[in-house]
């Protein structure tokens, strides 16, 4: 807030000090001069207030996942079903005979 404040001052002096004053009154360029010092201290308060304006992350919270099972034994000698790729003769079920297809089998 208070960083705001005195970034607003300056800008307020800079402009007000590139305004003619009555001993600058004959001067015929001073306008231009004013407005250019204007437009550069504009683009700077604004450019910085876009600068400061970071977009915030929030990291999202952790997820905790049961690990996946550990096994004393290899692979291969966990007990449970035996599968194994066949091929058999299926009906197609649109009347135009059988056919083969490949399926899994697990004795």
């Amino acid at each position: 807030m208070q960083r705001n404040t005195i970034i607003a001052i300056a800008a307020v002096a800079l402009v007000a000090a590139a305004l003619p004053s009555s001993a600058q009154a004959h001067c015929d360029g001073c306008g231009v001069a004013a407005g250019v010092v204007g437009g550069l201290a504009a683009g700077a308060i604004i450019g910085s207030a876009i600068a400061n304006s970071q977009p915030r992350y929030v990291e999202p919270a952790p997820v905790y996942a049961a690990p996946p099972p550990a096994y004393d034994e290899p692979p291969e000698y966990v007990e449970g079903p035996v599968c194994h790729m066949e091929r058999r003769q299926v009906w197609d079920g649109y009347g135009y005979g059988y056919r083969i297809q490949r399926m899994e089998v697990c004795d």
